[in-house]
């Protein structure tokens, strides 16, 4: 199923988030369609074999999806656009931020200033203000005839379309109380005999309150992105491209192209993928994968895109271009994460989209009730006298209605307006947007909604052995002299020969053995030993001859010692061989001529903090386990240094053995399984939450739920943390919006006014409905100013 990202304007609320969702699924081709609020953004899963079957009958040769989705829903009022993944994503953001600011500033600057004028008329109406031009009638008939028609007109559009289309929305709420209120106003303004007060004053301050409302909004939502516009910011539009001997030119990192070679200076931005033909320098990874240690850069290391060089001139070869480098790849998955909801927001989208409809309903019902029944239930709540103004004079929608008629149609008016589906639309998405941002920018990247709520509900994590919780290469753990027929602390100068002969025979060898036993030699700065006749066995190990001497060996002991014709090994060296392998260690004899030297003991060790990171997840309430398929004694082992419980440690498991154990403990609860993203790809996908550590790859994005950057596996524990954090702002950001709507809806209905005289107006409904999204919005931004995540040591 092939992914696609589309950006939709024009969505205000959950009703709109639904409509573009049902639209989208409607079409031929599409599986899934996922979209969210706050970034305006859809996710679209797409079968290409089921795409548009017309046109494809039709005899074309290929057809763009995008085309056929962005003309579907510009059918119900919604412009689209596909996001190309070359586009810059700080241009794209900065263009879409500054186009959208101007045109709300405006429209928004337009209505406060029809807002002040209004206002100004009631102070002149009540004599606080000596101009009583200001009080005219006609003037604010005339300015809520503008108002309607300049910043108004987009909402009043919007809604309608929307309406046609059979998928009402905020839209259509905020335009049917303007024009009802207008139009009320306007026929007791053309037709004094109805008795009917005017209200123009209601639509001006109205879309005042809800454009100022949406500006803040958008204001706070823009916080919400600025995560993707950090990651963006780590790749520099420039670099210095080498041609030939010449001085370096710099060009456009969109013009670089796998091949070409770049000069990188201390303190510059590692602008593309690329690996380093010359030099060394420290390498700040941190901004990345929030590892806080430096990584030294010599020949032939990769460096991702967004790396700071420290110390000295390098020279790179690119190996991808900028739209393929570390840092788009984390961006675009950044951006589908987003896109992309959790199951709790499916059912408050599902909630919202039929919310517009229900508060029709209700206005409907309180427009009945109050015309038939209300009243005569009530006689005090309508004015005794005639009103005191000929042509209707300003009152506030439901004060001073004199008439059942009036009274039925200014309450009904108030629930239009003060019903509120964006707090609603927006409970989920600003929350999860919020802490994929932030979770990013640690180096812990989510697929989604789905990944953050289902790691905020885990009950167990169930760990690979091998290069998760342990270093996945082996390291020199000890060293035994045979010597003599017995096995004794090894003294310095005779295992420092034994090493260094070992390191000699193995330089040639890309073993994982001979790797640890050469890096040992290094860093015990053993320099080689001159060599001939080198010949390696497979299985078994390597035979050389010393420059002007004798014979000598390193491998499997039996090997070893067979080829060499060493003496047989005493009891306690055996004793010493059996508790290393009982262990879970690996072995190399060292023979020089008939003499054998010694033991080599090789061993996977734990990560540093490995045990640290352990321990806070049981902090945290979660069971442990671990899934191997290593010797049993190399994981019991691992177990009491760890201090795992014994009863979850498993070894020496077939895949799809591993995949039984996780499938059985999925009956139990949410459980995760962390391994490295490639080999352990079958069990990542089998749990609830598959998680990648320490990769950071293509094939680990592909198949993990959860992917830590970076080689650290304490960020787990920060992850889980911080989705928990997460999903408890979204429930705290529900129980808000549905609140709200449960306790202000029945008050414009008038369910307080026979009792206690108590009216929502619609400005101050206006003004209700604007903060409550903002506050939904803001309680999300608490989530950027909570305990630190993967803090930048280093970057």
């Amino acid at each position: 199923m092939a992914p696609l990202l589309l950006e939709v304007d024009g969505m205000k609320c959950g009703g709109c988030v639904r409509a573009v969702e049902q639209r989208l699924l409607a079409q031929p081709g599409v599986r899934q369609a996922s979209v969210n609020l706050l970034t305006r953004t859809a996710w679209v899963g797409l079968d290409p074999s089921l795409l548009a079957p017309d046109r494809l009958a039709a005899g074309e040769a290929s057809v763009d999806p995008a085309l056929a989705l962005v003309d579907a829903l510009a059918t119900v009022g919604f412009t689209a656009r596909r996001r190309d993944g070359d586009d810059p994503v700080r241009e794209r953001l900065r263009q879409r931020q500054q186009r959208s600011w101007w045109q709300q500033w405006r429209q928004l600057l337009v209505a406060l200033l029809l807002l002040l004028l209004s206002a100004a008329g009631h102070l002149a109406e009540a004599g606080s203000l000596p101009q009583p031009w200001l009080a005219d009638i006609r003037l604010h008939a005339l300015l809520a005839t503008a108002a309607l028609a300049g910043p108004g007109r987009p909402i009043l559009r919007g809604g309608w379309q929307a309406a046609l289309a059979g998928m009402p929305g905020m839209d259509t709420l905020v335009g049917l109380g303007m024009a009802s209120a207008y139009l009320a106003s306007l026929v007791a303004f053309l037709w004094p005999a109805v008795g009917w007060q005017c209200f123009f004053n209601e639509p001006v301050m109205l879309l005042g309150f809800v454009l100022l409302g949406r500006f803040l909004e958008e204001r706070a939502r823009f916080r919400t992105g600025r995560a993707l516009e950090e990651l963006a910011a780590l790749q520099p539009d420039t670099a210095l491209l080498l041609l030939g001997e010449g001085e370096p030119r710099p060009v456009r990192v969109g013009a670089l192209r796998p091949g070409d070679r770049l000069r990188l200076l201390p303190g510059d931005r590692v602008p593309v993928d690329g690996r380093v033909l010359a030099g060394e320098s420290a390498v700040d990874v941190s901004s990345l994968t929030g590892e806080p240690l430096p990584l030294q850069a010599t020949p032939g290391s990769e460096l991702a895109a967004g790396s700071l060089n420290l110390e000295a001139r390098l020279e790179l070869e690119v190996l991808r271009p900028g739209s393929q480098s570390a840092v788009a790849r984390i961006i675009r998955l950044v951006e589908q994460a987003q896109a992309r909801k959790a199951p709790i927001q499916g059912l408050a989208d599902r909630m919202a989209g039929r919310f517009t409809p229900l508060v029709l309903a209700l206005a409907a019902a309180t427009f009945l009730f109050w015309w038939q029944w209300g009243t005569r239930l009530w006689p005090q709540v309508l004015m005794a006298g005639p009103s005191v103004h000929l042509h209707g004079g300003h009152r506030s929608l439901g004060m001073g209605a004199e008439t059942p008629l009036a009274l039925a149609l200014q309450l009904s008016i108030a629930v239009l307006v003060v019903a509120c589906p964006c707090a609603l639309g927006l409970a989920t998405p600003t929350a999860i947007t919020v802490g994929t941002g932030r979770a990013a920018r640690a180096g812990l990247l989510f697929r989604g909604g789905a990944a953050i709520e289902t790691a905020a509900e885990l009950r167990r994590v169930l760990f690979d052995k091998t290069g998760t919780l342990t270093l996945g290469r082996p390291l020199v753990t000890a060293i035994a002299l045979v010597e003599d027929g017995g096995s004794g602390p090894a003294g310095p100068a005779a295992e420092a020969r034994l090493l260094q002969l070992a390191a000699s025979l193995e330089a040639s060898s890309r073993h994982p053995l001979a790797f640890a036993v050469l890096q040992e030699a290094q860093r015990r700065d053993l320099a080689p030993l001159p060599l001939q006749e080198v010949t390696a066995l497979g299985g078994q190990g390597v035979a050389g001859r010393l420059a002007g001497g004798g014979s000598c060996w390193v491998g499997r002991p039996e090997w070893v010692q067979a080829a060499s014709g060493a003496s047989p090994l005493t009891p306690a060296d055996q004793a010493w061989i059996a508790g290393q392998e009982e262990a879970g260690a690996s072995l190399l004899a060292v023979a020089d001529g008939p003499q054998l030297l010694g033991l080599i003991a090789l061993q996977d060790q734990a990560r540093p903090d490995a045990a640290a990171s352990l321990r806070a997840l049981e902090a945290m309430g979660l069971e442990l386990g671990v899934l191997s398929g290593d010797r049993r004694g190399a994981v019991e082992r691992l177990g009491l240094e760890l201090g795992l419980n014994p009863a979850a440690l498993a070894w020496e498991l077939m895949p799809e053995q591993k995949l039984e154990r996780i499938l059985a403990a999925r009956h139990q609860g949410p459980v995760a399984m962390v391994g490295d993203g490639i080999n352990d790809a079958p069990a990542l996908a089998a749990a609830d939450l598959g998680i990648a550590v320490g990769t950071g790859t293509q094939i680990a994005m592909d198949s993990a739920d959860l992917v830590v950057l970076g080689d650290r596996l304490e960020g787990l524990a920060e992850a889980l943390r911080l989705a928990r954090r997460t999903m408890a702002k979204v429930r705290q950001n529900l129980a808000w919006a549905f609140g709200y709507n449960l306790v202000v809806l029945p008050i414009a209905a008038g369910v307080l006014l026979p009792g206690f005289g108590v009216l929502l107006s619609p400005p101050l409904a206006a003004l209700l409905m604007a903060l409550s999204s903002i506050t939904v919005v803001g309680n999300a931004l608490l989530l950027q100013g909570g305990p630190s995540v993967g803090a930048r040591r280093g970057g």
